[in-house]
């Protein structure tokens, strides 16, 4: 149990506290303050600049206007996820997801327009979370910047707030709260995929510590594509490409078949890629992209482009380096299983939404950086505020005068035998790094290398659990190295239960799909992990 020194500790009081600041948090603040919740808001960054989606852009998952060619959409994607999506939770995320797009044309959102005068629901990530910070704040949230939770706090009854630290000071906050959403997001290991530094599965240590699953993790092994040194992964447009090598020879297995959707089309392309990145390098070129597909890109997608512009390549004409980005949990589906649609976890008080949330309902074991994601959400979002916002609610005055403690650390393993001194954050996370980001041990997974990973995986852990934890903001860093040590072992752990291949985890000792394993594998654990079916 953490020590809290309530002589530097900040403390605050809401009805609902919402972890995390991109679209899903920001989202989750508007929609329970609109239910008459007070609400906190505290992200690890800047809220509006930090995460996946600010930096970035992605379009929006809606229904087809033709019923016939809306239906091959689903089952396509269905297929292409291994059959695991909920076709329950898919009509009502796209009936929210075009509410919240209706909102955000009231709300004067500059969608750009095609020739024939058509919106294209592109979300462009600058202007997306600048307004969403603006609208949280009109709400009346309270925004907490620049504040990382590394605990939750809970009583026998449940989870009734969370404490963390204040980066510009290194004192302690903390927020006595009748509901928690967790909206941190993913995990990608500090890949330096863009936006991704603060997605490092904090949400998904603290929810398990509280008590809650996960599921889905083994469909946890995204790559993005992107140019050599640099970190914009845009994997849609490099659907656009042909890849050669030094010589100038076609890279085999690149070349996917046309009427191939574009989730599909990109993963064949990463996994040639990924069989010949290691011995020799690998260079793209958008040629299949016409004259008038070109502008319309470069202004979809402007910041993958600035960086060729500033080094005078023109990527449809010029050959350029290429390489693969471990995205994680980012753009894979697994994450904090939720119970229903209001995003319930089964701890009492506590919700998740967006991608700390599983979106195997949605997108099954197959995801993507935008389209399911990011209507999952703006969705999700609102679900978890308004059922954060009722739940709370029913507490009332009661739920402020609960005793609680901290939850990091609260397990027998934390024996505190080193100290933080003895410890390099640096050696943890390059060792967890050298476990999950190689292609041939994450990608291309078999059983003798994942037993391996594990064994190493688990050495580190052990490591971990017998050092006593820092203050200040040497804690975020420790929390940061632990939260991705513990999603290490609940990816490699699933996968090892999976025996087949399907979605995204690919087994090379089980090639094929077994009918027989079409369901969703919960985990959690912290010293002892445990994978069991559902």
């Amino acid at each position: 149990m953490t020590n809290h020194s309530k002589d530097k500790e900040r403390s605050l009081e809401a009805d609902v506290l919402i972890l995390g600041g991109g679209p899903a948090g920001t989202w989750a603040a508007v929609a329970a303050a609109e239910a008459g919740a007070s609400v906190i808001l505290a992200d690890k960054g800047y809220c509006g600049t930090s995460g996946a989606t600010a930096p970035s852009g992605n379009n929006i998952w809606v229904a087809h206007p033709d019923p016939e060619l809306h239906e091959k959409a689903m089952q396509d994607r269905h297929r292409l996820g291994g059959f695991l999506s909920d076709h329950a939770y898919l009509n009502p995320v796209l009936a929210q997801t075009v509410v919240n797009r209706s909102r955000l044309e009231a709300w004067k959102f500059p969608f750009h327009y095609n020739q024939a005068g058509d919106t294209i629901y592109s979300l462009q990530g600058p202007e997306y979370m600048k307004m969403m910070r603006s609208r949280v704040k009109r709400a009346g949230v309270k925004i907490m910047d620049h504040c990382p939770a590394t605990e939750l706090l809970a009583d026998d009854e449940g989870v009734c707030g969370a404490a963390g630290i204040l980066l510009d000071s290194g004192e302690r906050w903390s927020v006595k709260a009748n509901a928690v959403i967790i909206a941190t997001g993913g995990c990608a290991f500090l890949s330096k995929a863009l936006g991704c530094n603060v997605l490092t599965g904090d949400g998904l240590l603290m929810a398990v510590e509280a008590g809650a699953e996960l599921s889905g993790m083994e469909f946890s092994n995204t790559y993005g594509i992107c140019a050599a040194n640099s970190s914009v992964t845009k994997n849609a447009f490099f659907s656009y490409g042909s890849y050669t090598y030094e010589d100038g020879s076609l890279v085999e297995g690149t070349e996917a078949a046309e009427d191939v959707i574009v989730p599909a089309k990109i993963f064949t392309i990463q996994s040639a890629i990924a069989k010949k990145l290691k011995n020799h390098p690998i260079y793209c070129k958008f040629d299949k992209a016409s004259e008038a597909q070109q502008p319309q890109m470069r202004k979809s997608q402007p910041n993958l482009f600035l960086a060729f512009d500033r080094l005078g390549i023109d990527p449809f004409r010029d050959r350029f380096p290429v390489t693969l980005r471990l995205e994680g949990t980012v753009r894979g589906t697994g994450g904090i299983n939720i119970l229903d649609q209001t995003c319930a976890t089964r701890v009492p008080g506590l919700y998740a939404a967006g991608d700390a949330a599983t979106r195997e309902h949605i997108a099954g074991g197959f995801s993507g950086g935008g389209s399911h994601n990011a209507a999952w959400a703006m969705s999700s979002g609102v679900f978890s505020g308004q059922a954060a916002a009722q739940f709370a609610s029913t507490l009332g005055q009661h739920g402020r005068k609960r005793n609680f403690k901290g939850l990091a650390g609260t397990t027998e393993a934390g024996s505190g035998e080193r100290t933080y001194q003895d410890v390099h954050n640096t050696d943890i996370i390059r060792a967890v790094q050298d476990e999950v980001m190689p292609y041939d041990k994450n990608f291309f997974r078999s059983e003798a290398k994942l037993h391996s990973s594990l064994s190493n995986l688990h050495e580190v852990w052990k490591n971990i659990r017998s050092t006593s934890a820092p203050t200040g903001r040497q804690e975020v860093k420790f929390r940061e190295a632990t939260a991705m040590a513990a999603v290490s072992r609940w990816m490699y752990t699933s996968a090892l239960n999976r025996t087949e291949s399907r979605g995204m985890h690919q087994y090379e000792d089980y090639p094929h799909l077994d009918q027989a394993q079409q369901r969703r594998l919960l985990s959690g654990g912290l010293d002892q992990v445990w994978v069991k079916p559902v």
